[in-house]
């Protein structure tokens, strides 16, 4: 029999968000693979979940995959977590969870909290249809080039954006979108939560309230007929 891979979602900022769910599976898998052991020590520590751990990031994927595939195939239960939110959206949980639907193993997913459902939740933007985009490309170039290929898209768009490109960002997007309305999320669930609604043209003319600190998740209205 192979063990089973839960794909186990972590707060993203309030600890009380975690599901008494994930916590048993938690504790009940015989180990966890997450993105900073360092991290996640903290959350298991707080919980009482003495699991032993194991790292798997964007720079060990494919050594640390291979390992934790084997180790599925012997016949033990893996939980993979992410520093914050539900594994595989936008880090390299997704390469885990294919290779393991490749070799049979059974993938469950522990819903929870996430970034994307959170701030959408809440943004007062148009929910029936949406694209997550994630993080664009660093480099301008390519980075011009998906928002171009966006223009069109009639569902409101999301993306993350780090506290160091977020202004740029923010003024990429009114330049190559136009000047539609929109919302920054900032540290979602955390102390310092904010909403920041108005129109993208505002927000250029008055990013006072975009602090270069703490994650974003950006928000913009679809192209309107």
């Amino acid at each position: 029999m192979t063990g089973t891979l839960y794909i186990v979602a972590t707060p993203i900022g309030n600890l009380e968000d975690i599901t008494l769910r994930a916590v048993r599976t938690l504790k009940e898998v015989d180990l966890i693979a997450c993105e900073d052991t360092r991290h996640t020590r903290k959350l298991l520590s707080h919980f009482e979940i003495q699991t032993p751990l194991t790292s798997y990031f964007e720079h060990n994927k494919l050594a640390k995959g291979d390992r934790l595939i084997r180790e599925l195939l012997e016949g033990k239960n893996v939980a993979l977590v992410s520093d914050a939110g539900t594994p595989g959206i936008s880090d390299p949980g997704f390469n885990l969870i294919r290779s393991a639907i490749v070799q049979g193993i059974l993938v469950i997913p522990v819903p929870g909290p996430s970034a994307v459902a959170a701030a959408l939740s809440a943004a007062g933007l148009p929910t029936d249809r949406f694209v997550f985009v994630g993080f664009l490309p660093q480099k301008e170039g390519k980075k011009r080039r998906v928002i171009e290929g966006l223009k069109e898209e009639e569902g409101t768009l999301i993306f993350y954006e780090s506290p160091f490109r977020i202004r740029k960002t923010v003024a990429l997007l009114h330049e190559i979108l136009g000047d539609r309305p929109a919302v920054l999320a900032h540290e979602l669930t955390k102390v310092h939560e904010g909403f920041f609604r108005k129109r993208l043209g505002d927000m250029v003319r008055d990013s006072s309230a975009i602090i270069e600190k703490g994650e974003w998740v950006i928000l913009i209205e679809g192209l309107k007929d």
